[in-house]
């Protein structure tokens, strides 16, 4: 199999693996114990904590350190942000119309509750469009928060985060983002954005699955989504998984330590792959190419080929890759993304989604264009 699906999840390293095996050999108790055992299990949890803020960039030393919630993945990070800081403020929730499944239904939730959301628009390339944040505010709208993703998971095209901070700062508005894509692909760091919020997972970037988490800016404050324990301050209650924690530690590690060298691996290899692909079919359609993105992700029209059907008979030849995001595999949907961006219904209905990692090699991408290439005609002809 040649996996093009590194969004949806990535491979574990093996180095992540065997430092996992080792801990739950280790045989943990539980790290809210007081005992000597317990004891012992707080100190890996605890240490996997510094260790991931400090990759992030987050401050970590001082009365003003921020913090990191431990939580079971991205989605549940991001319920906890968009629920829990919008439970502690008035007005309304801004998010943008290409979020994540888990913040996009978040607020659609909050909104049959009666919270006011507002959808930033973006353009044809897939940024999102700032402005009518601006005008929001001129018009003496309160905001209580800001949720945009740093990256889209479907296209790769990076944010204007930069430029929602400037605009969100001078009235004290929290920003949160989604960076569970960005992380382990560019660079990253907390303090240097200025948000106040930030949701990240360890399976995007070789780690184990089930652990993720939510890094919070010291005051700000969020309400828990569960009860029923004091763990995490309460903000987010239950047993701590210390095989989990470290696992995720060392990804984090790993991944901050070998950016450079991964990033610019994964470069070569999309460029690579896209030109063959193009060169082969030059209808085909890279979705936000004018747009920074990252490295890895490619979203690619083939206008007269139905996206599910094209899934099925790479399936069939060997290659695995997607239609968007995972978290909605199951709908039968077009990705509203693509919809967002204004695109044809020819690209949208005939766009997948390729993604790379670092340990995709050369060979890989040859023979993963021959199969793509070789479906595509095929469904065309049989169209």
């Amino acid at each position: 199999m040649i996996y093009f699906d590194n969004n949806a999840t990535t491979q574990i390293d093996p180095r992540v693996a065997d430092q996992l095996c080792e801990e739950y050999r280790s045989r943990r108790v539980n790290p809210s114990s007081q005992h000597a055992g317990g004891r012992q299990a707080r100190k890996v949890v605890e240490d996997a904590r510094e260790r991931i803020l400090g990759g992030l960039g987050a401050r970590i030393i001082g009365m003003h350190s921020d913090s990191l919630i431990f939580t079971s993945g991205g989605t549940e990070a991001n319920n906890l942000a968009v629920f829990g800081i919008a439970a502690m403020r008035p007005g309304t929730l801004v998010v943008s119309s290409i979020e994540h499944p888990s913040v996009l239904a978040a607020a659609e939730r909050l909104g049959q509750l009666g919270r006011s959301v507002r959808y930033l628009p973006c353009d044809s390339s897939g940024r999102i469009d700032p402005e009518p944040l601006k005008t929001w505010l001129q018009d003496g709208e309160q905001i209580a928060l800001v949720s945009l993703m740093l990256a889209n998971n479907e296209t790769g095209v990076v944010q204007p985060i930069e430029e929602v901070v400037d605009i969100c700062k001078p009235h004290g508005i929290p920003v949160h983002c989604d960076a569970v894509q960005m992380l382990g692909k560019l660079p990253l760091s907390f303090e240097k954005l200025g948000i106040d919020a930030m949701s990240v997972t360890a399976h995007k970037l070789h780690g184990p699955v089930g652990i993720g988490a939510l890094l919070v800016r010291h005051g700000v404050a969020i309400e828990p989504l569960l009860y029923g324990g004091f763990q995490q301050l309460g903000v987010r209650p239950g047993t701590e998984n210390p095989a989990l924690a470290r696992g995720f530690a060392i990804a984090t590690e790993l991944a901050c330590g070998e950016l450079a060298e991964r990033s610019n691996r994964m470069a070569v290899r999309r460029k690579m792959l896209e030109g063959l692909l193009l060169t082969s079919h030059r209808s085909g359609v890279i979705n936000g190419q004018e747009a920074q993105r990252l490295p890895h992700t490619i979203s690619i029209g083939f206008p007269g080929v139905d996206r599910q059907v094209l899934q099925l008979a790479l399936d069939r030849v060997g290659v695995a890759c997607g239609t968007g995001s995972a978290c909605a595999s199951g709908s039968s949907q077009p990705s509203h993304v693509l919809q967002a961006m204004g695109l044809s219904p020819e690209v949208v209905r005939g766009s997948i989604r390729i993604s790379l990692s670092h340990e995709t090699s050369e060979e890989e991408v040859v023979e993963g264009a021959a199969r793509i290439v070789e479906a595509v005609e095929r469904l065309r002809r049989l169209h």
